[in-house]
């Protein structure tokens, strides 16, 4: 390497590294950092205190109320309850990914060959993305809430107006802590899809290099590592997740249709918000968990159109094309041209290089190779999974078809129309 770029790699890795410190910063200031047990212990006492203690406390104060017609009080607690276990758990599972790992090998930013020059721009571009999404959607779920409880503290105010505002930011402060929480470590889980895209959509790139078909399977088989580490590290995290938002939406729809009174944006809006939120959690991580499927899955086909590619402009071959039907010759597309349009890889090989003789002994055994990896990759898809199953628009579909069916059920369980 030159001496003239190692000043620019330099920049860029500490650049990188203050992406990933003001990260880690953002994370330990709601709590996920539990690099000690003191740490620890401070923030599930703050976590109880600000999720649990102050919401029942404004629960407490507004059933004091004359705000009996309003029935509020039939979903507060579940409500709160919902929210809480939602938030509880992101908080569990992402803080025991950054103690047991840090937060580099929580998101899988070092990888295993080490050189990782044309990725870091990528990196820190998919961690401002982390921001936009949080920032963006915690933003509109915000404006909802806020409009929720001006609307309650102007038709359910009682006593002094300074003890109602100050209701009025506790009960908005441990709001938006609790869907801080919970969205962080979904959009958590989301950056870390996006960053294990970046590497899949540059394999295309990396079989354009004249390697040895070996180290195109070898690097294969780690990028299939990579993922089946993520799966495990992810998969109870989104599981429960994925049944809590469940038993919440079930309960939610239970609530408003079994209710005797009248449901208004009083006592009803925070379902709403709630369900917003948990909502955009859920398809933040179904959407990275996805998109990592697609993109291993992808490999097959990409893989296929190199070994044509090769096989047409392969050397050993007479002749530069193929006759058609009529006579014509028709020319084989260059090799060195996959119509990719993926970022560079920076994957040095590492690997000792094999005889120069090795690769052009015979066509024969050229193709039969590049045949085998071709099966091998189109054999071994893979994909985001949990215990097994597949996270992908197949079982995305299954799950939405599921859902709606339960909700038909309990629908027809609660609403029933009197035929005179």
């Amino acid at each position: 390497m030159a001496s003239s770029e190692l000043p620019l790699l330099q920049d860029s890795d500490s650049e990188l590294d203050q992406s990933l410190t003001t990260l880690e910063n953002f994370l330990s200031l709601l709590g996920f950092c539990h690099y000690t047990y003191l740490r620890a212990t401070l923030s599930w006492l703050a976590f109880f205190l600000f999720a649990v203690a102050l919401p029942l406390f404004s629960i407490e104060f507004l059933r004091c109320a004359q705000c009996d017609k309003f029935e509020i009080e039939t979903f507060e607690l579940d409500i709160l309850v919902s929210r809480a276990v939602a938030a509880a758990v992101s908080l569990l599972c992402v803080s025991r990914n950054l103690r047991k790992y840090g937060i580099r090998k929580a998101l899988f930013v070092n990888r295993r060959h080490g050189h990782m020059a044309q990725f870091r721009k990528q990196y820190i571009h998919k961690i401002g993305v982390f921001y936009y999404l949080l920032t963006s959607w915690f933003g509109i779920c915000f404006v909802l809430k806020a409009s929720r409880e001006i609307a309650q503290l102007m038709y359910l105010h009682h006593g002094p107006w300074w003890l109602s505002f100050i209701l009025f930011f506790v009960r908005l402060f441990s709001w938006s802590y609790t869907t801080l929480v919970f969205l962080s470590g979904c959009a958590l889980f989301h950056l870390v899809g996006n960053l294990q895209i970046i590497h899949f959509e540059n394999y295309g790139k990396f079989l354009e290099r004249d390697l040895d078909v070996s180290v195109y399977i070898e690097e294969h088989m780690n990028l299939a590592y990579e993922l089946s580490k993520i799966s495990h590290r992810f998969r109870i995290f989104l599981l429960l997740e994925f049944l809590i938002i469940t038993a919440s939406q079930i309960m939610a729809l239970l609530q408003a249709t079994e209710n005797q009174g009248i449901i208004n944006f009083i006592n009803g809006g925070d379902f709403a918000v709630l369900s917003i939120v948990q909502l955009v959690g859920i398809v933040l991580c179904l959407n990275a968990a996805a998109k990592i499927s697609h993109r291993a899955q992808s490999l097959g086909s990409i893989a296929s159109r190199w070994h044509a590619l090769v096989t047409c402009n392969s050397n050993d071959v007479p002749g530069s094309g193929i006759l058609d039907n009529s006579g014509n010759a028709e020319v084989c597309p260059r090799a060195g041209s996959l119509s990719v349009n993926y970022s560079e890889s920076d994957l040095e090989s590492d690997y000792m290089s094999l005889p120069e003789n090795v690769h052009m002994t015979s066509s024969t055994s050229s193709y039969n190779r590049r045949q085998a990896f071709v099966t091998y990759v189109q054999s071994n898809t893979g994909g985001f999974t949990i215990f097994g199953w597949v996270i992908d628009r197949i079982l995305i579909n299954t799950i939405f078809f599921t859902e709606l069916s339960l909700v038909f059920f309990v629908l027809g369980k609660t609403i029933t129309i009197t035929i005179r």
